[in-house]
């Protein structure tokens, strides 16, 4: 048997009935999108105001989160880039999964689950979340390709934070490189 529940439904839903559905459920397809990452203290991207309130300064320069998130931006400002992607990146890195996570991981425990998610947080794999059973539809931040496409592929993004000034948003040299041809990489994001 199917049965959907979705969060914006939980107030309408007796939670006997929802506990009791998750305990009969051979298996379990979870889909997250922003919104829990917003629970965890992150910022939403939706619209152009939310972007410019995670990032003030790029109103000033009259940029928006299209022209922001376009990879061709990699060649002609990489540390613009970087600075946007790499203050993201170690963001999402200082910040802990909120208890949602734990209680969606125990709704799982010992049920075949899949999780397709739109977020590029890592959030899941952060709260123990078997990365195989993870779809990240857009893809992450975890990991990087190069900006040449020499044919190294997707590769793991360095552990290391990148230095980044708050106050312009542009991020100090050295910046995240390929491990095959040394030119610049870039978030595997679309």
């Amino acid at each position: 048997n199917y049965i959907e529940f979705r969060f914006s439904d939980i107030n309408s839903v007796k939670p006997e009935m929802l506990a009791e559905a998750i305990k009969n459920a051979s298996s379990i397809l979870i889909s997250a999108g922003a919104g829990l990452g917003v629970d965890s203290g992150l910022p939403d991207f939706r619209g152009a105001e939310g972007f410019w309130r995670a990032f003030p300064a790029y109103r000033e320069l009259g940029i928006n989160f299209t022209q922001m998130a376009n990879p061709k931006r990699f060649r002609e400002d990489p540390e613009g880039s970087w600075g946007f992607y790499g203050h993201r990146q170690n963001m999402y890195r200082e910040t802990n999964p909120h208890q949602g996570y734990q209680i969606l991981k125990s709704w799982t425990k010992n049920k075949d689950f899949f999780i397709y998610t739109s977020n590029v947080d890592g959030h899941f794999q952060k709260a123990g979340f078997d990365p195989n059973r993870i779809v990240e539809c857009h893809g992450t931040l975890s990991h990087q390709q190069c900006v040449d496409c020499c044919g190294v592929g997707i590769f793991r993004a360095s552990e290391f934070p990148i230095d980044v000034d708050v106050s312009t948003f542009r991020a100090e040299r050295p910046l995240p490189s390929c491990p095959e041809c040394g030119g610049l990489a870039r978030p595997n994001l679309l």
